[in-house]
Formats: C-alpha cells, structure tokens, sequence
C-alpha cells in the first residue's frame, strides 16, 4: 500500500498545482477555471485516498467515501469543460443538472456518514474485504460516466465540423489531444466494466482510479499549452468590439484598399495560420476597423475573405496547364493546411470540386462554360 500512498500524494500535489496554473492563465479563461474546479477536486480525492492507505481506520472513512462518489463528477464536469472551450457558453445554473447523478449516490450512501464509531469500524472492515461498494455501484458509474465523455467527444467534433467551413487553419485548433484522450478514457472504462465483471491479475480498484487521476492531470497539462479556441457564441476574429466604427466611416475605403493590396502584391493570405491580428499588425490598422470593413464592405467574415482570396489562388494554378503541382501541394501553397477544409471551401465557392475543375479546365470550352 506504501506505494499507492506515494502515488497518490504526489498526484494530489500535482492536481493542486495545475488547478493555481490554470485558474490565473487568461487564454480560454471559462474553460480553463472549470477545469481548474475539477482538479482541485481531483487532488482532494487522491489527498483523502492517500491519507487512507497511510492509516487506515474510522476517522478518515467519513472523507473517504465522501471523494469515492467524485468519480461520478468526473464525467460530467469533463463534457461541461469540452463544452465551454468549443462554444464559449459557461457554467449557468442550470448546468446543475449534469451533477445530479453525484447528488443521487451521495444521497443514497448518506446514512454512511452518520453511523457510529463502532459500526464504522465494522463497515471499514467490511469495505477492505472488498464487500463495499455494492454491485450496482461500479454499473451505474460506469454508464454514466461514459455517457458524459461520448458526449464531450461529440462536442469536439460538432467543433470540427464548423471550423471546416470557416477556416483554413482548423487543423491546429481540432483539439485532437482531447480527441485521443477522450478514447482512452472510454477504454479506461471499458478495462474497469470488465475487471469488476472478471478478476484480472494486476487490475484493481486503486489502479483504475490512479489512471483516472492521471488523465485528468493529463488533460491540465495540454490545456496550458492549448491556444485560444473559436467560440460558437463569440470570436476576437469575426465580431467587432466595443469600438464599434460608425456603418460608414470616412476611413472605410484606405482600409479596403490596404487590404486589397495585402492580398494582392503581399499574398498575405498564403500564411497558413493566418489571423486578423497579424493583418491588423501588417495594416496598421486597428482590428475592429479591419473587422468592420470585411463585415460591410467585403461580404462575410474574416475567414471567408481570406478564403476567398485562397480558393482564387488555387483556381488558378489549377487552371495552368503548365502547373504539375498535386491538388494538396497547390492547397498547401495557397494558405490551406487540409484537404477537407481545402475541397469544402473550393466546392463552395467554385460549384465543384478541385479535381474537376482541373479535369474540366483542360478543355477550354468547360473553362469557358465555367466563367458563363
């Protein structure tokens, strides 16, 4: 047990301090704070189980089945976390309800909480003899939290999916990590459904809870490094801010024209990872001003128009017959970093895909068909 006590303290520590780092830092801040939430819980549980297994006994067994019913906020407080960094919608009240499953177990094993010191003696017993918790304990747990993870991998790739119609870039903002982690937690699960069904040397219940924890440290860990993602409610790229210019400022047409130069004479839209923050820079214009003439000028948001300019390089080069290049290398050379992002945008704009445009535009005629 000497080692699961080590373990498990050294877990906690590291839980308390990702929760402090992840509170103060400001890039997805309502995600960030949920997630730090969580992983202070994470360390109280690992600090009781520690505390536990150091000195097993009645006075710790109150505060330990206390945190053994935290595992079934895990789940939930995961989908809310995934929820909030891919749409930017906080916790509400009502959001209550994703923690009602923690509140119907904890309600169920109250009278635990209240025995005397004698039946808690023999309840430790009992539960070291592995006789506590019952049956349907592991069962419930298990459907679901799995439940809440499937639905947070479901969030991710709703969040795949616009950002596939809108940007270029979407390839470093898929949040692929959680992606992967949210599978290994499902088989987490899945080892953990089979090990309580059928006994299977090395695989225990401290074991799995360990695994637990580390993939929620896990999940902290990457958040730190995770860039600003693309809210669905609000973004710095495609919304003007509090500097809202008036509908038709004087400076409207010197901006539309640097722009156009940009585009034009710099290719700036050839940067993969392209945001309305360096165009500003590059522009010497402010954003919201950038922002505003693309929004009433231009037609569409900031990715849109810089797709635009994108899909007409690529159309293009892939109407030079005199071009060898693949369809992916002229994308590549033209902003893109996906093919999928790449053929829904061309597809989009054009009316067909890239590959038959370049098959069509071999002929003249279809090239002529094409232009009306």
């Amino acid at each position: 047990m000497k080692f699961w006590v080590i373990v498990y303290a050294i877990g906690a520590a590291q839980s308390v301090l990702l929760a402090l780092a992840l509170w103060r830092r400001p890039v997805n801040a309502q995600a960030n704070r949920l997630l730090a939430a969580w992983l202070a819980l994470v360390g109280v549980d690992m600090a009781v189980k520690s505390m536990y297994l150091a000195a097993p006994g009645p006075g710790h067994f109150v505060a330990l089945r206390l945190v053994a019913l935290f595992p079934f906020l895990y789940g939930s407080l995961f989908y809310l976390y995934v929820r909030t960094l891919t749409t930017g919608r906080g916790f509400r009240w009502r959001d209550l309800i994703h923690l009602a499953g923690y509140g119907a177990v904890l309600a169920m094993t109250l009278p635990l909480f209240v025995l005397s010191p004698e039946h808690s003696t023999a309840l430790v017993a009992g539960w070291s003899a592995a006789t506590w918790p019952p049956p349907w304990f592991d069962a419930f747990l298990l459907v679901y939290s799995m439940s809440y993870v499937i639905a947070g991998l479901v969030c991710v790739y709703r969040y795949r999916r616009r950002l596939l119609q809108r940007r270029a870039d979407a390839d470093r903002l898929f949040l692929r990590w959680l992606e992967l982690l949210s599978i290994g937690q499902i088989l987490i699960w899945c080892v953990a459904a089979v090990a309580t069904a059928v006994h299977i040397p090395g695989i225990d219940t401290y074991l799995i809870y360990g695994v637990v924890a580390a993939w929620v440290c896990v999940i902290g860990w990457f958040s730190l490094g995770q860039s600003s993602t693309v809210s669905e409610s609000a973004t710095a790229d495609e919304q003007e801010n509090a500097h809202d210019p008036p509908y038709s400022d004087p400076r409207f047409p010197a901006v539309e024209a640097r722009l156009s130069q940009l585009m034009a004479d710099d290719a700036l839209y050839r940067e993969p990872a392209l945001t309305i923050g360096q165009v500003a820079k590059r522009s010497g214009y402010p954003e919201y001003l950038l922002s505003a003439v693309i929004n009433r000028r231009l037609g569409g948001n900031f990715w849109e128009y810089i797709n635009r300019h994108r899909v007409e390089a690529a159309r293009t080069r892939l109407a030079d017959s005199e071009d060898g290049r693949t369809i992916l290398d002229i994308a590549y050379d033209c902003g893109f970093t996906s093919k999928s992002t790449f053929n829904a945008a061309f597809k989009r704009q054009i009316g067909q895909t890239p590959s038959a445009y370049r098959r069509r535009s071999a002929n003249p005629a279809a090239v002529v068909s094409i232009h009306g």
